[in-house]
């Protein structure tokens, strides 16, 4: 058996299957974030007296975030390479679409017992599961599905659709909390986002359905290359797993840093107050969505290589200081905001079609995504943790250089990276 690429016809479409589904994707992982103080309380009570509530309720933040998304990238980027990117896309949709309906319907402490965390935990486990899967599956169909010269541009789109995920989540989850009192929050209103991300998965289902896969498979003539199996792109290129590693580690912390984490750090080193710091987020998020395009066509026009280098030294060089200039206001916070984003769409513009010209077609999308969801948990996912731990220590001055220190690393592999932009992507 042999595996080729497809030229996609309907660019367009392609595009919009990758986008929706991500969007879909991220709605609901940033809806649990962001309504997870009204799920403890029903599903994680802290009058509960069976003492496995709260062990559950740690394994529920933490088997996902650093367990399941690897193991989801491995899974479902097999699963890619081995009967195509748009059978893994649809699994990965109708993963998320049953955790979310399972979230949205899991009853509550009160009512089932134990029973209720352990039913969280599993959909959550599942989430994780398809997050990881989602990025491998869906940053290869996006570069394999752009046209000639249009590879960075389509890369673009990965994080436009992420970040719209995240305003869409974070404008329902502030909706509902604007038109229901406390008690209807807490009794049913937490419920209603995850049913709506269960919908809107069957919408990305459908779209999804109807896409182009982008690897057709020959059958029958003897001696052909085999499907690959699940350890194939670990074993057979090793040196392109690290890279990936290296590539990516840099550009993760630093986007949970400025995304997820900058408005918690500004609150706890600066004294902004939370409105101000969640709208200052929020705003510098739709200017970063604003930013990608532009960052993948001039990757197309000029290369990967000096994107990257323009946000791994940039941050090495300017992190610290922007981190520390941050004041009590909200103008401060949001002109720091938008300077790191601006650096970030250095990295976040291009990373999928970087990471996708690393690997041939065979295993490309389980060759990004185990070694890309792992650097993720070691690095991005642990930055809120870090910078808190720098906090509590009495050492909060340290986390701006400890960003900067992996930024540096990062700078380093892109300073020896060959320039992939205006090569055919390898077969």
């Amino acid at each position: 058996m042999t595996q080729t690429l497809a030229p996609a016809r309907r660019p367009v479409r392609q595009l919009l299957a990758a986008s929706v589904g991500n969007t879909v994707e991220w709605y609901d992982w940033y809806a649990y974030t962001f309504l997870a103080t009204y799920i403890a309380g029903q599903i994680f009570p802290r009058s509960a007296g069976n003492s496995l509530v709260p062990l559950l309720s740690t394994f529920a933040v933490f088997a996902v975030g650093f367990f399941m998304r690897p193991v989801g990238g491995l899974l479902m980027g097999a699963v890619a390479d081995r009967h195509g990117r748009r059978t893994a896309l649809t699994v990965t949709i109708l993963l998320m679409g049953g955790s979310s309906l399972l979230v949205g319907l899991t009853p509550t402490y009160a009512a089932a017992g134990i029973l209720a965390p352990v039913i969280l935990v599993a959909a959550r486990l599942l989430q994780g599961l398809s997050v990881g899967g989602e990025f491998a599956a869906s940053t290869t169909f996006l570069v394999e599905s752009a046209g000639p010269g249009r590879r960075g541009l389509f890369s673009s789109f990965q994080y436009v659709s992420t970040t719209a995920g995240q305003l869409a989540a974070s404008g329902v989850a502030a909706a509902l909390v604007a038109s229901l009192d406390q008690a209807r929050m807490e009794g049913w209103g937490w419920r209603i986002p995850f049913l709506i991300g269960a919908v809107l998965s069957l919408v990305g289902f459908w779209i999804r359905r109807g896409a182009q896969e982008t690897l057709t498979d020959g059958h029958g003539a003897p001696g052909r290359e085999p499907r690959p199996r699940l350890f194939d792109a670990l074993r057979q290129y090793p040196r392109q797993s690290l890279l990936i590693c290296g590539i990516t580690a840099g550009g993760t912390i630093a986007y949970y840093t400025w995304t997820s984490y900058l408005p918690t750090y500004a609150e706890l080193n600066a004294g902004i107050s939370k409105a101000d710091a969640l709208l200052a987020g929020t705003v510098s998020l739709a200017f970063f969505a604003l930013l990608q395009p532009l960052g993948g066509l001039l990757s197309d026009r000029y290369g990967r290589r000096p994107l990257l280098l323009f946000f791994g030294v940039g941050f090495a060089v300017l992190g610290v200081p922007l981190l520390r200039s941050i004041g009590d206001s909200f103008w401060s916070l949001l002109l720091v905001q938008c300077a790191g984003m601006v650096l970030l769409t250095g990295f976040t513009s291009i990373s999928a079609a970087v990471n996708a010209e690393v690997f041939p077609a065979r295993v490309r999308a389980a060759g990004i995504g185990f070694p890309y969801s792992l650097t993720v948990a070691l690095f991005g996912g642990t930055a809120p943790y870090v910078g808190t731990l720098f906090k509590e220590s009495g050492h909060a001055g340290l986390f701006p250089w400890y960003v900067a220190v992996v930024c540096l690393v990062s700078a380093a592999v892109y300073l020896r990276l060959p320039e992939t932009a205006h090569k055919e992507l390898d077969r």
